[in-house]
């Protein structure tokens, strides 16, 4: 039985070690086929990096928002790293069965957390195998986070887990039999019953008994090592490795997530200078050669979790995009095409081969197939991703901001969009208006530039409020702010409320704020986000020169904007053109003013109201109070939350360019949030994004019509709640005496 025991081990050991180390070498191997990225954004400030890593794995910091799921993965993960000591213990007991490990094997408090350890990861998976049952696909369907998984590896793993865990359980009980335990002692604290279950046997069984489940413990956690090695795609194995360095490497050292900017186009690791591009530029990505090693290592790492399919907008609404099963589509395609890679394949911009037939000679027939499927595509053109799929994202980020192992979502999916429109002028029809009215008019409508300042006109009429145009009507040094109105601000008339609230705000307040008038121009959110970096750049450039020569003077460059798409480029997109100004949201400076006691909210606003987090607000950028403390300080109004908000906010459909294209799959994004909103039964929504007012407005429209909705129901910003909580209620004139 002995010999068997150590032959067996060994055996599963020796192989499993040296696939092992094959496959780790294959997956570097990988990942390098990807672009370098730009000289040190990988690599800067180690020590915060490796704080975040220890904060994220030792922590759970991201897993935790997860509740029991958080906990009970935290069990698993760090019992998995923990336990390599059983191990040792293990195959020291095939040799001698009183074999402790050196120094601290009969150490109380080492056998105290070897006993608990075992325990908690034993029963850490087992809450993760009941909670997959509990929402499989073939019941759940596109609700279950797993639909689209791989359920068969899950299965596996979770399988060898229970099994190892209830291996450690049986040593120590077959250890304490073997020692003569005849009570409890701490050293035993979960073990016992088990101790006392072998109580009685003989020495030979007993040690025969240990030799089998020593046997299975190592042979299993080998052959569970052999599998993994012999699957380098297995996501649901292979994060446990590679999620270390997919964490250390994020973008952000300090552990924010790849949200607010995207990052600048770059081909070959170097930024693309769009005045001057080198002959050999790559713009965007056609070939999953094309993205960067942490785009690659991204796709690798992806445990199949499905928390971002959950929250994601698009698949809720049944649209085909799924983050998670995008993800899982780029891995597979870049591991089957890594054999023709790795032996010098690829086609240059013409399209042209770049390797000898003798290169290829030895590439498997299924890599030379994979290697002709486009990257983007329809399923009849063999495409490993559909357009479909590519344009439903709205970048909302919710993907981004629970992936429990930092995947880069929308960075990989406005990479694929930039050579679809930059390079193929492949992208929805009416998108194509929105930057042609960007390209000559500055603004996604077309409207002539002096259109701009019609509100001004507007407002002086209703209120008598003149607002002065920096450089003509007031100097740089005497304006505190900067308003960016933006172009849904100045143009559309349901955003115009908002812009006409909060500079009416601001008079009353005693603010010295000011506009750009005809000199604003669209910041190129909308452009960027589909895909037209050179617009973006051109309309960004164009503004950065703008804005510096107009605060030039001022004694500090403060821009507030009511647009949170204007606040989240021109705050964390402009630097990347030199632009650096103190940006603020609109809500923020309202809250600040309310504290400084210069607005007073005195009329009541009766009425439940629930508010909708603008996710370029809140996930890109992490303003969520300030609104909601704005809404706290008005006499009357009743907050309730949808049950989807903050982190998890579910998006209005209009970002990621969204907002200029239909909607023809599945059902509306704005109508699934007016419906969420519904079910509370308020009197007024609220927000604090034209975009997210348009589309919530347009959909409570809809339902009045269907007679779904109250007739007093209003979406309204913020803004517009505190101007009318703020300003006096007019007076009635007392009615004078009638004579008899």
């Amino acid at each position: 039985m002995q010999l068997a025991a150590i032959l067996i081990s060994l055996g599963t050991t020796v192989v499993g070690v040296a696939l092992f180390a094959r496959a780790i070498a294959q997956i570097f191997r990988f990942v390098r086929l990807g672009q370098p990225v730009p000289a040190g954004s990988r690599i800067n400030d180690p020590v915060a990096r490796t704080v975040t890593l220890a904060r994220e794995f030792l922590g759970h910091s991201r897993m935790n928002k997860w509740g029991i799921v958080g906990i009970a993965h935290w069990c698993v993960a760090v019992g998995f790293y923990a336990l390599i000591l059983t191990l040792v213990g293990a195959f020291g007991q095939l040799f001698d069965p009183k074999f402790e490990v050196p120094v601290i094997g009969d150490w109380t408090p080492y056998l105290v957390f070897q006993e608990l350890l075992g325990l908690v990861t034993f029963v850490g998976i087992a809450v993760l195998t009941v909670i997959r049952q509990l929402s499989l696909p073939n019941k759940a369907g596109r609700k279950s986070r797993f639909a689209g998984s791989n359920m068969g590896f899950a299965y596996f793993i979770e399988i060898v887990i229970l099994v190892i865990g209830a291996a450690i359980l049986t040593l120590r009980g077959l250890e304490g039999a073997q020692a003569g335990v005849d009570h409890y002692e701490a050293a035993y604290v979960v073990s016992y019953p088990l101790v006392l279950a072998f109580k009685g046997l003989s020495l030979g069984t007993l040690h025969n008994l240990l030799w089998l489940t020593a046997t299975i413990k190592i042979s299993v956690s080998f052959i569970w090592m052999i599998t993994v090695s012999l699957n380098t795609d297995m996501g649901v194995a292979w994060h446990r490795f590679l999620g270390f360095p997919n964490i250390w490497f994020k973008r952000n050292a300090d552990g924010e997530v790849a949200l607010g900017a995207l990052q600048p186009m770059s081909s070959g690791g170097q930024p693309i200078d769009f005045e001057d591009p080198a002959e050999d530029a790559v713009f965007g990505v056609s070939q999953v050669e094309h993205f960067s090693w942490k785009g690659i290592l991204d796709f690798s790492t992806c445990t199949e979790c499905g928390r971002c399919q959950s929250q994601c907008p698009a698949w809720n609404t049944g649209k085909p995009l799924s983050p998670k099963l995008l993800i899982m589509s780029l891995r597979d395609h870049a591991y089957n095409k890594a054999p023709y890679l790795l032996a010098g394949g690829g086609r240059d911009a013409e399209g042209e081969e770049k390797a000898t037939a003798e290169q290829l000679a030895g590439v498997p027939a299924a890599a030379l197939a994979e290697a002709e499927r486009p990257l983007i595509g329809t399923a009849e053109e063999g495409g490993v991703i559909d357009p479909d799929v590519l344009w439903s994202c709205t970048t909302c980020g919710a993907c981004v901001e629970q992936c429990p192992v930092d995947i880069e979502h929308i960075d990989h999916i406005v990479d694929m969009r930039r050579y679809q429109v930059m390079i193929e002028s492949s992208f929805p029809t009416e998108a194509g208006t929105m930057l042609k009215n960007l390209e000559n008019k500055g603004n996604p409508w077309g409207m002539a530039t002096k259109a701009r300042l019609d509100w001004v006109k507007e407002l002086k009429k209703e209120t008598g409020i003149e607002v002065p145009v920096i450089g003509e009507d007031i100097e740089p040094a005497e304006v505190e702010y900067l308003y960016w109105v933006g172009c849904a601000g100045a143009l559309e008339d349901r955003a115009k409320k908002t812009t006409k609230a909060f500079a009416e705000l601001l008079h009353t307040a005693g603010v010295k704020f000011a506009i750009l008038g005809k000199e604003e121009s669209c910041t190129g959110d909308s452009a960027r986000r589909l895909g037209n970096e050179f617009l973006f750049q051109m309309l960004g450039a164009q503004n950065v020169e703008t804005l510096n020569a107009a605060l030039e003077d001022a004694p500090k460059k403060r821009i507030v904007a009511t647009c949170p798409h204007c606040f989240n480029t021109i705050a964390n997109e402009y630097p990347q053109l030199g632009g650096h100004f103190e940006v603020i949201h609109h809500t923020q400076l309202l809250q600040h003013l309310i504290d400084e006691g210069k607005l007073v909210p005195v009329n009541p606003v009766e009425g439940l109201i629930t508010y909708h987090d603008p996710c370029y607000l809140g996930r890109h950028n992490k303003v969520y109070s300030p609104p909601r403390e704005i809404m706290d300080k008005v006499p009357g109004l009743r907050q309730q939350e949808m049950h989807r908000h903050k982190e998890r906010g579910f998006c209005c459909g209009a970002g990621g360019a969204r907002m200029w294209m239909e909607e023809r799959i599945g059902k509306r994004i704005n109508t699934e949030r007016v419906d969420e909103a519904l079910s509370l039964n308020p009197d007024i929504v609220s927000t604090a994004c034209p975009f997210c007012l348009v589309m919530l407005s347009d959909s409570v429209n809809g339902k009045k019509n269907e007679g779904a909705a109250k007739e007093h129901l209003k979406v309204v910003d913020v803004a517009q709640l505190l101007l009318d909580s703020v300003k006096a209620a007019p007076v009635e004139p007392e009615a004078e005496p009638v004579e008899a």
